[in-house]
């Protein structure tokens, strides 16, 4: 992350920087825990492309990039309890076929014409969106949301209270490999709930909301981030440069590559959002550190007074305080009322009475596990059309714009500036179409076994290959959230080594393949932005089981895996 920062903050001065003696990705782990530079962004041009960017990061991380066919919304809502000003609802959504969603829609009673909407997911509280304590009420708020005039949707996390087809902590490596866990999911149905909000006769679509605590914190800016119609947005005790998210609901692989929740919080920029913080968790630093950066996004915009803060000496929360800090700033942005808004008293219904599937049986279209979601999410998302972006994001790769370099001989090492990364090979000169050979075994093998016969010819030493190699440390939580996988800096480092390359000749570069190196040249030539020929191509079968042998990389079946690249390819 640093070595992110730097290049975005110094542009002119990375340029001149010199290839490092040691790889940084080596290095220590970034994670959960890690203590994240604040980034900086030099103008508003500079922040809507990291912007543009990072969303599609995001919805690639969650198995919705490209965005699968929403439809019409298909939602049951009954159970209908009227009380003094405001009503609830109990409402199953169905965000795929056979797949359902629960929570309950609480609406103001007593009042007259469209009413702003707003989400609430719940976080990590024992009782999901029923939980009623002192340090979290998600009854508390919602009803004294509808009593103010909000129509206001509480839905379930994956795996809570009423949905709960999956449990919530999901993900094996071959569901990875088709971007399937408790993430993407729960983007997926937040996506569907402002759906299902937005198509309510009494909702306002020009004014949709969203606040949740904790996990719910992360559902909010993350939908945030991705969904414009969200125009106010309280993220509570979860924007945090010390700390990232504990559950797999908030770290799916990929999603944090090069990038922290600060950036996605800041995605939010000019639309109005208060930052809720404590002194007893992981928010404590927010007022000095992270709202004084994400102001500066903000400012890019000249709407610094779109962004506040409030901060808490309390515990992790969403307690009666922070809710009406809460209330105070919805009311003054979506209801025009300038005044503090204090909570008032709140009866919490029975379970029973707020439980989608209490006394009735699921739907008779219900998947019945697991594995028949998967099966359903791998039919939903799945890339129809082989597609360079997608493929590109699904390897978490890019084609640099200019590449370092530092020989010694027939030696060279490459470096993308402000990477901090070292690529090192053997480099032999000569005369016409240079020749990009890519060895499992590395460089000197390469050599051995395939003659430059007088071309230009530069052997690899991909990522852990040859004098490259080295031993990982994997085991840190979350690892793939936060670093790549080996075959996806295998293929990074094919792309800068055809960068540098580039600039040797106008024509293009043939690029060979041994052994392994035959599957990372392909997923390379696929995503390369330049001319290049494919020496030798790989059997286009590959199935799940393959590519979690020989070239595991999260969300690549999902774009179509070998066969797809195979086609880009060509």
């Amino acid at each position: 992350m640093k070595n992110l920062v730097l290049a975005l903050a110094l542009p002119c001065l990375a340029a001149f920087g010199q290839v490092p003696a040691e790889d940084a990705r080596w290095k220590a782990v970034e994670g959960t825990r890690f203590a994240y530079p604040m980034p900086i962004y030099a103008s508003r041009a500079e922040w809507e492309a990291r912007k543009a960017h990072l969303k599609k990061q995001i919805l690639a991380a969650a198995g919705l990039l490209p965005m699968p066919r929403r439809g019409p919304v298909h939602a049951e809502v009954f159970g209908r309890l009227d009380r003094d000003g405001y009503s609830i609802e109990k409402v199953a959504l169905e965000t795929m076929p056979g797949y359902y969603l629960g929570g309950n829609l609480y609406r103001p009673r007593g009042k007259q014409g469209k009413f702003p909407g707003i989400l609430t997911p719940h976080g990590h509280w024992k009782h999901g969106r029923l939980e009623n304590t002192d340090l979290g009420s998600i009854p508390g708020r919602s009803i004294n949301l509808a009593r103010q005039g909000y129509v206001v949707f509480a839905y379930d996390m994956v795996g809570y209270n009423d949905t709960r087809q999956t449990p919530h902590a999901f993900g094996s490596p071959e569901e990875q490999l088709w971007n399937f866990g408790p993430m993407g999911l729960q983007l997926w149905n937040s996506l569907r709930a402002a759906d299902f909000l937005a198509s309510l006769p009494d909702v306002d679509t020009r004014r949709l909301a969203a606040t949740g605590a904790s996990g719910g914190g992360t559902q909010t800016f993350l939908l945030a981030a991705v969904d414009d119609r969200i125009r106010d947005d309280v993220p509570v005790n979860m924007v945090s440069g010390i700390m990232q998210g504990g559950s797999p609901c908030e770290n799916a692989p990929g999603l944090r590559h090069d990038t922290f929740n600060v950036d996605f919080a800041a995605m939010m920029a000019p639309r109005p959002m208060l930052l809720v913080s404590a002194t007893g968790d992981w928010t404590k630093n927010v007022p000095k550190i992270e709202y004084p950066a994400i102001r500066k996004v903000y400012e890019l915009y000249d709407a610094a007074s779109q962004v506040q803060v409030v901060q808490f000496d309390s515990p992790h929360n969403y307690h009666r305080g922070s809710r009406e800090a809460m209330y105070t700033f919805f009311g003054k942005v979506l209801l025009a009322n300038g005044d503090p808004v204090e909570e008032q008293p709140f009866t919490v219904e029975t379970d029973e009475d707020m439980l989608v599937w209490s006394g009735r049986a699921m739907p008779a279209n219900a998947l019945p596990g697991e594995d028949a979601v998967f099966a359903a999410w791998r039919k939903l998302t799945q890339v129809a059309r082989p597609d360079r972006e997608t493929m590109r994001f699904a390897l978490s790769v890019e084609n640099p714009a200019q590449v370092l370099s530092v020989q010694d001989g027939e030696s060279i090492a490459l470096s993308r500036p402000g990477r901090e990364d070292r690529v090192p090979g053997i480099y032999l000169k000569g005369k016409g179409v240079p020749l990009l050979v890519v060895d499992s075994e590395g460089a000197a093998a390469a050599r051995a076994t395939v003659p430059a016969n007088g071309r230009p010819a530069l052997y690899l030493d991909a990522w852990n290959t040859g004098s490259a190699r080295g031993e990982r440390y994997t085991d840190a939580d979350h690892f793939y959230t936060f670093q790549r996988t080996d075959s996806q800096n295998r293929v990074q480092d094919i792309l800068t080594a055809l960068a540098w390359l580039r600039t040797t000749t106008k024509g293009p570069v043939e690029l060979l393949g041994v052994s392994d190196g035959v599957l990372w040249s392909a997923f390379a030539a696929a995503v390369y932005d330049g001319r290049v020929r494919l020496a030798d191509r790989p059997e286009a079968a590959a199935a799940d089981e393959d590519m979690l042998r020989g070239f595991f990389v999260p969300g690549i079946q999902r774009v179509g895996g070998l066969k797809a690249a195979l086609e880009l390819a060509r």
